[in-house]
């Protein structure tokens, strides 16, 4: 009941005229039927009465009413239908932003992370759009068949109390079988979830341009569709049987009403012939019998679909109410700039209770204004170490502070707004020029000339300006293939693909958008440039870098050589830290990684 409260208020919010007027459709709905079966009755009493008994102005006035009524019952599902549609529109809105609001609440990694809240996420967004309509439709609908059901009992009973008894015990085992469908029926939307976003996730390989190459290259096409079509077969497999058990409940329940409604009907008729009915009152039985059977029909079906959707909002309420992934100060402190510097304190981190320990006590200390590089193999904890610099993640021990404070005691918002980063895995969003640059600093998009200035600036800074300005719309330049509207639609210079050097100059730019921040992350700066594109970026981010507090992570060791201290992580543990020439000297894990480099560019001695 909670949560069909929940979605009604939801939907009362979001449109409360639409919701007015479908209340007054709902009322009219439920009483039109039985105020036609009543004029019906008077009307054909008047005509096999006595020759101009209640005279014609009587008849004429219960043929326009009756036509009246009439009127009405065909215009209700069209109105109904129009308030429903726009009704369900201002709802999908407001459940999309209420939903979104909170999963952005969530400010780390781990719920993202999480299978079963995806698989009901993708529950919740369905819901969020749909439910509340359906569950404010099914409502109303069993308000319209209450008012029909108790008008026409009512005449019923006037005629033959026992076949409001026999409606009744029809209704039983029809609500029973429709309530016992809707629960299965949402029991496996969450069974299939898992199944579903993999054949989404199938479809999205074959038609998306990120495994294109692959695709074609390794001949995956067919395995992909395969595997498709499986988790498409399961689904359908699953989805038929539930169908089929549906339908032989409703054959079932079809033939045990019309049992009761012809049983009905032959009383009435046997009624009428030894003169105990009159024509008009066997008219208002089958009307009263057909529309108590409709309506009580459709009111269960209603009811069962109501009772789904309130099911499936159930994870939607879930994921609205779900509390924060990571404890936020109920009174935050203010981030002020970076003074003293940036340290981990004996901080032991692992990805799940059964996952083994990627950190294991590190400690380490970034001072303001220095460039520390992170060095190691893969898994060391280069990547983790910086996930929770960003507090993405809590450490399960230890401390990380910003000048001395924990930043579990800070705001995630304000502590994230002092950094720029450019991440090995960055983005290319399939937007503008502009967009994708102007992304670092949100501000500047909605900053007219100015903003425009600061993104060219940035550009320029990361040297992907010159590519920019040849596109063919300039900055406007959508830099994907992927969407058209009908203005551009037509035009070959809708969007153009970048390479990956170049998209990893605009991603450098995005982070030249931050340039001002106290700390500057870069993970991978220069992955994927040939060598000169890579000498290129490695001076401009050493402009950047200076005076300013930087962490540069990078395999290739001849990008870290100039930082003021290189720390070497193994088994998420500092075992080495000094400059590369202290580094060096020392002949360790450091001195052989970069021999090992070094190595592939030596030319070989003759023998």
């Amino acid at each position: 009941m909670r949560t069909a409260v929940a979605a009604l208020d939801l939907a009362w919010r979001a449109a409360p005229r639409s919701a007015a007027a479908a209340v007054l459709l709902a009322v009219l709905g439920g009483i039109a039927p039985v105020l036609v079966g009543v004029l019906t009755k008077l009307l054909l009493d008047r005509l096999a009465g006595e020759p101009g008994a209640g005279g014609w102005g009587a008849l004429v006035g219960l043929g326009v009413a009756l036509a009246a009524c009439g009127l009405v019952t065909a215009l209700l599902p069209h109105l109904t239908g129009h308030v429903e549609a726009g009704w369900g529109r201002a709802v999908a809105l407001r459940g999309q932003g209420v939903l979104y609001a909170a999963v952005n609440r969530l400010v780390g990694l781990i719920r993202l992370e999480d299978p079963a809240f995806r698989d009901r996420l993708r529950l919740a967004e369905e819901a969020g759009r749909t439910g509340p309509v359906v569950i404010a439709g099914g409502t109303l609908e069993m308000v319209r068949g209450t008012l029909t059901v108790g008008g026409f009992a009512v005449t019923l009973a006037a005629l033959n109390p026992w076949m409001v008894l026999l409606v009744a015990l029809v209704a039983v085992p029809t609500a029973r079988a429709e309530l016992t469908i809707s629960r299965q029926r949402a029991d496996t939307d969450w069974r299939l979830s898992p199944a579903e976003r993999r054949q989404i996730f199938y479809a999205d390989l074959l038609t998306g341009l990120a495994a294109a190459k692959e695709i074609r290259l390794f001949g995956l096409a067919e395995l992909f569709k395969g595997r498709m079509l499986g988790e498409l077969r399961t689904v359908s497999t699953e989805l038929a049987a539930l169908d089929r058990r549906e339908l032989r409940a409703q054959v079932g329940l079809a033939v045990l009403g019309a049992a009761a409604a012809g049983t009905g009907l032959v009383w009435a008729v046997l009624d009428c012939a030894a003169g105990r009915l009159s024509i008009g009152d066997v008219a208002l039985f089958v009307a009263a019998t057909g529309g108590v059977q409709s309506a009580v029909g459709a009111a269960i079906s209603r009811f069962a679909g109501t009772h789904g959707a309130v099911l499936r909002f159930g994870h939607f309420r879930h994921v609205v109410g779900i509390g924060p992934d990571l404890p936020l100060p109920a009174d935050p402190r203010p981030v002020p700039p970076l003074r003293r510097g940036i340290e981990l304190r004996d901080v032991w981190f692992r990805y799940g209770p059964d996952r083994p320990w990627v950190l294991r006590g590190l400690d380490l200390t970034v001072a303001r204004g220095e460039t520390v590089a992170l060095v190691g193999l893969n898994g060391a904890g280069k990547s983790t170490l910086v996930k929770l610099l960003l507090r993405f993640y809590d450490p399960q021990r230890g401390e990380v502070r910003w000048d001395g404070v924990d930043v579990r005691e800070l705001a995630p918002d304000g502590l994230r707004d002092r950094v720029g980063a450019v991440f090995q895995d960055f983005m290319s969003y399939d937007l503008s020029a502009a967009d994708n640059i102007g992304l670092g600093s949100v501000d500047a998009l909605d900053d007219g000339a100015d903003g425009a200035a600061r993104i060219r600036t940035a550009a320029e800074r990361a040297g992907s300006h010159d590519t920019i300005a040849a596109l063919p719309h300039g900055y406007a330049t959508a830099l994907t293939r992927m969407f058209s509207d009908s203005t551009d639609a037509a035009d070959p210079t809708t969007g153009v693909l970048l390479s990956g050097g170049q998209w990893q100059r605009v991603a450098l730019a995005r982070s030249f958008m931050r340039a001002d921040r106290d700390l500057l992350i870069l993970d991978e700066p220069s992955s994927g440039l040939d060598a000169e594109a890579e000498a290129d970026v490695h001076r401009r981010l050493t402009g950047l870098r200076r005076d300013r507090t930087t962490l540069l992570i990078s395999h290739r060791l001849g990008a870290v050589r100039d930082a003021d201290r290189i720390v070497v992580l193994r088994d998420g543990l500092v075992v080495e830290q000094g400059s590369h020439a202290q580094l060096m000297a020392r002949d360790g894990d450091y001195a052989a990684l970069f021999r090992l480099q070094a190595t592939g560019y030596r030319e070989e001695e003759p023998t």
